[in-house]
């Protein structure tokens, strides 16, 4: 499995002879890719305490934190951009982190644009879910929406990171698909023990081998930015150094970019929607008349009787 804008794997090393032959270009089957936009969360209350003062993270005053009045605006961009660069009508599905800035950003983005009379269906958001001052978001006409404990950020010590129980976020995002999150409490995070680097990264790699077990071809994943960085880093590393660096460098607030990830272990079985096996009716090729030799012509080679 892999995970960059180009092609490049997990455990191998950059060489620049390994590209020569083909001048860095890899061939692989389409239906054996899936294209994901990866997002990280627009602006929350953590940030901005954050910033000015690190031991802030410590405040359980900042448990879940909800986004700021610049984090809606921030998600009101990236709302526009995805329109018009015709994102929001790819993706098929959209996986957030169960964590409320996560949602706040995910519904933003990608929810509906509004209701129609007549038709009474569930918002995604509720009217001023998590203290936002922002209107409900409608579950017409977006794909749907999966809360997916896999692409947490860092658990534990960090009061920001410590969700709510489902039982609590299920009346203000009625739309959001909670079932696949087995436990109503937080049962993984702990106040005194911070997650190490390199389990996030360890789950993160679960998580993208998850997304394969899903049938859909393009995927948007609202999460976070220890998440994104720690996972990231495992990958790329037989590219050319510039895309290993464009693959795990930073992400601001509410920044979105697009990668295609490859199943090279055959996670995936979906069959190709869009290969055309050729020949019909099977069997072998048998000659058309203008192949034909007339008796006592010579025979020409197999190279020159290629049609």
């Amino acid at each position: 499995m892999q995970f960059p804008h180009v092609l490049c794997s997990v455990k191998a090393t950059y060489r620049p002879s390994d590209m020569d032959v083909s001048g860095g270009q890899v061939v692989y089957p389409l239906h054996r890719c899936k294209t994901i936009h990866l997002v990280r969360h627009a602006q929350g209350i953590h940030n901005v305490e954050g910033e000015k003062d690190h031991s802030a993270y410590l405040s359980p005053h900042l448990f879940d934190a909800h986004l700021t009045p610049l984090g809606w605006q921030q998600v009101d961009n990236l709302r526009k951009h995805v329109h018009t660069s015709g994102i929001s009508k790819k993706v098929e599905v959209v996986i957030t982190s169960p964590l409320l800035r996560c949602m706040q950003t995910a519904v933003g983005v990608f929810g509906g644009e509004g209701y129609t009379d007549g038709i009474d269906v569930p918002p995604l958001m509720v009217t001023d879910a998590g203290n936002s001052n922002h209107p409900a978001i409608s579950s017409l006409n977006c794909p749907p929406f999966i809360a997916v404990e896999g692409c947490r950020e860092h658990l534990g010590v960090h009061w920001c990171d410590k969700r709510r129980s489902i039982s609590e976020y299920k009346p203000l995002f009625p739309a959001i698909d909670f079932s696949l999150i087995e436990s109503d409490d937080d049962v993984l995070w702990e106040p005194d023990i911070r997650e190490p680097n390199k389990d996030v990264a360890s789950r993160g790699m679960e998580f993208f081998k998850w997304l394969w077990t899903r049938k859909e071809k393009e995927i948007a994943i609202v999460t976070h930015s220890g998440f994104l960085t720690h996972t990231l880093t495992a990958f790329g590393n037989d590219c050319h150094p510039d895309v290993k660096r464009e693959i795990c460098k930073r992400y601001q607030n509410c920044e979105l970019r697009s990668m295609v990830i490859v199943d090279r272990s055959m996670i995936g079985s979906d069959s190709s929607v869009t290969d055309y096996p050729g020949k019909i009716p099977s069997g072998e090729d048998m000659p058309s008349d203008d192949t034909c030799i007339p008796s006592g012509e010579d025979v020409p080679s197999d190279d020159t009787c290629i049609n």
